[in-house]
C-alpha cells in the first residue's frame, strides 16, 4: 500500500505541475517517490512486474490528467494516447531498474538521465511521435525561469528536472542511513542552488535581452469556425468572404502580412488549379484593398493523378489506377500575384498518417483517430519552406503540431526566416487545457530561435509573441475576430539554431555506452550512494 501511495503522490506530482495551470516547482521532486518505490523493490529483490506495475501508475496519472482532453475529438484516441504513451515511459523506467541491479548509484543515475533524454528525442522522430509531455515543456507557463533554452532548447529543462530529483533522492538515502540531519540541511541548500542560480540567470538574460530588427505589422485572423459542425459543410467562397470582411476591421495600409488559420479554406482544392482557386483569389481581393500586404493561410489540397511514376510512401489510392496525394499545406500570396506552397510535415498520429502501417493496419484495420476531417495519409516535404515578401522579410510557417517541435523550427531559422508564423485549428479539443498547452508551447519556439511569432488558430487563441515568449495581444479562445500588432523582426542566430538538440545527441551515446557496460556485468551488491 505505502509504494502505491507513493507512486500516486508521483503522478499527482508531475500533473499538478503542468501547463497552463500548474507550477513547475513540483517538477523538480515529482520522481522522487517513484524513485523510492523502485529503490525498495530493487533492495527487497521483487520482481520486474513490480516496477513495471507502479511505474505505470505513476506514468498514467500524469497522461490522464494533462491530456485527458483528447477525449473531446475521440475517446479511442485518447485512451490509446494515454497508454501507449504511460507503456512507453513504463519501460524507460524498467530498463533504468536493469541498469541499476549492476551498476553503482552514481552510474545508474546518469543512465537514467541520459535515457530519459534519449526517449524523449525519440518522441520527436518516430512514427508515434508524442512530444507533448517531453519535460522540458513543462516550463512553458513560466517563460521567465528558462531564458537560456536559446542554448539549450528543452532538453536543457528536462536535465535540470532530472539532476534535481536525483538529488533529492539521494539526500533522502543517505538521511535514512546516517539519521544525520546536516545531510538534509547541506541538501536544502545545494537543491536550492541548482533550482535557483538557472532562475537568476534566466531573469539576467530577460532583463538585458532587447529586441533589436524591423517592425512590421500583421493582422491575424481568426474567424472562430467550428469543425465539427460548419467547417466542412460550408464552402471556400463563404470563408474567402468571411477572411475579406475580419480584415476589413483592422488593416491599414501599413500592414505588412495578413494571416489566416490552418485548412481554413477545406474544400479540397487541386493543387494543379490552385492559381485558379478561390483561396488565391481571396488573397489577391485582399491585396487589391492593401497593396503592401502579403496574405498567408491555410489550405487543404490533394493532387489526384494515374501515372504510377509518381507513387510515393504517403500516396493514397483512390481506386485501382487512380492516386492522390493529400496535403495539410500554407499558400503565402505576394502583392504582384506571385504564390508559394508549403506543405505540413510533421503528422498527427492517427490522423494524418498511419504509423507502421505495413505493421498495424492487418490488426487495426482503419481504426483511426477521428478529428473531423480525413483518414488518408497527408503528404508531407523535406525541406522547412520560408515565405520572403518583395521587402526580403521572411516568414517561417509552422502548421499546428509542428509548432511543438523545437529542432524542427529551427530548420526555418536556418534558411532565413526573420519572424514565425503559427497557423493551427484547435478547436477540436473543446474549451479545454489542449488548446492553452499548445499556445504556451509556441512561447518556448519563440524564446529557442528568439523570433517573434504570429499565431493564428481558427477558434483561438490567436496572439502575437515577443522574442522572450510574452505573449503582447491575443484574441480569446471563440471569440470572431481580427488581431492587429506590431512584432520585431530578427535575423541573428541563436546557439540553439546552429547547434539543435545537441544534450540528447550525447544521452543516447551515454546511454548506450551505459548500458552494454551494465549487460556485460553480473548483478552487484547494492550500495548507499556516496
Amino acid at each position: 500500500m505505502k509504494n502505491i501511495i507513493l507512486c500516486i503522490i508521483s503522478g499527482l506530482f508531475l500533473a499538478i505541475s503542468w501547463p497552463t495551470y500548474g507550477f513547475p516547482l513540483f517538477l523538480f521532486f515529482g520522481f522522487v517517490p517513484l524513485l523510492t518505490v523502485e529503490y525498495n523493490i530493487r533492495k527487497n529483490k521483487y520482481s520486474k512486474s513490480q516496477v513495471f506495475g507502479f511505474a505505470f501508475l505513476s506514468f498514467f496519472i500524469w497522461n490522464i490528467i494533462t491530456t485527458w482532453w483528447i477525449y473531446n475529438s475521440t475517446a479511442f484516441g485518447m485512451w490509446f494516447a494515454e497508454i501507449v504513451n504511460s507503456l512507453v515511459m513504463t519501460l524507460v523506467f524498467l530498463i533504468y531498474h536493469i541498469v541499476a541491479k549492476r551498476t553503482t548509484f552514481t552510474i545508474s543515475s546518469i543512465f537514467l538521465v541520459c535515457f530519459w533524454m534519449t526517449f524523449e528525442y525519440m518522441h520527436l522522430q518516430w512514427e508515434f511521435s508524442w512530444p507533448w509531455l517531453n519535460l522540458g515543456n513543462g516550463f512553458a507557463s513560466f517563460t521567465s525561469w528558462v531564458q537560456w533554452y536559446e542554448y539549450t532548447g528543452t532538453f536543457g529543462g528536462t536535465l535540470w528536472i532530472w539532476v534535481i530529483n536525483i538529488s533529492v533522492f539521494r539526500s533522502i538515502l543517505l538521511f535514512k542511513e546516517h539519521k544525520d540531519k546536516t545531510i538534509l540541511y547541506r541538501s536544502a541548500i545545494r537543491n536550492g542552488l541548482i533550482i535557483l542560480i538557472p532562475i537568476i540567470i534566466s531573469f539576467i538574460i530577460l532583463k538585458t535581452y532587447k529586441e533589436e530588427g524591423s517592425n512590421i505589422e500583421v493582422v491575424i485572423l481568426q474567424p472562430n469556425i467550428n469543425p465539427y459542425t460548419e467547417k466542412y459543410n460550408t464552402t471556400d467562397a463563404r470563408i474567402g468572404k468571411l477572411l475579406d470582411s475580419l480584415t476589413n476591421t483592422v488593416a491599414t495600409s501599413k500592414t505588412d502580412f495578413i494571416i489566416a488559420p490552418e485548412t481554413v479554406f477545406a474544400d479540397n482544392n487541386r493543387l494543379t488549379n490552385f492559381s485558379i482557386s478561390i483561396a488565391k483569389k481571396t488573397a489577391q481581393r485582399i491585396l487589391n484593398q492593401y497593396p503592401n500586404a502579403n496574405v498567408l493561410s491555410g489550405i487543404s489540397l490533394i493532387d489526384v493523378f494515374n501515372d504510377p511514376g509518381k507513387i510515393r510512401k504517403q500516396t493514397n489510392t483512390y481506386k485501382e489506377g487512380i492516386y492522390y496525394d493529400d496535403y495539410n499545406s500554407a499558400f503565402f500570396v505576394r502583392p504582384d500575384g506571385t504564390d508559394e506552397l508549403y506543405h505540413k510535415s510533421k503528422l498527427v498520429v492517427g490522423v494524418e498518417n498511419f504509423p507502421y502501417q505495413s505493421v498495424l493496419k492487418p490488426i487495426l484495420g482503419d481504426a483511426m483517430i477521428d478529428l473531423g476531417g480525413t483518414v488518408a495519409k497527408k503528404t508531407t516535404q523535406e525541406d522547412r519552406e520560408v515565405f520572403f515578401s518583395k521587402d526580403s522579410i521572411g516568414v517561417g510557417t509552422l502548421i499546428c503540431y509542428e509548432s511543438i517541435y523545437g529542432e524542427f523550427a529551427t530548420g526555418y531559422i536556418r534558411n532565413k526566416a526573420k519572424f514565425l508564423a503559427i497557423i493551427t485549428n484547435d478547436a477540436w479539443w473543446g474549451n479545454t487545457q489542449g488548446h492553452r498547452q499548445h499556445l504556451s508551447y509556441a512561447k518556448l519556439r519563440a524564446i529557442e530561435t528568439r523570433r517573434s511569432i504570429a499565431r493564428s488558430a481558427n477558434t483561438g487563441i490567436s496572439a502575437i509573441i515577443n522574442q522572450t515568449g510574452d505573449i503582447i495581444a491575443k484574441l480569446d479562445y471563440e471569440k470572431q475576430g481580427a488581431l492587429k500588432g506590431t512584432l520585431v523582426t530578427n535575423d541573428k542566430i541563436t546557439f540553439y539554431v546552429k547547434a539543435g538538440n545537441y544534450l540528447a545527441r550525447v544521452s543516447i551515446f551515454l546511454s548506450i555506452f551505459i548500458f552494454l557496460f551494465s549487460v556485460t556485468r553480473r548483478k552487484r551488491k547494492m550500495s548507499l550512494p556516496s
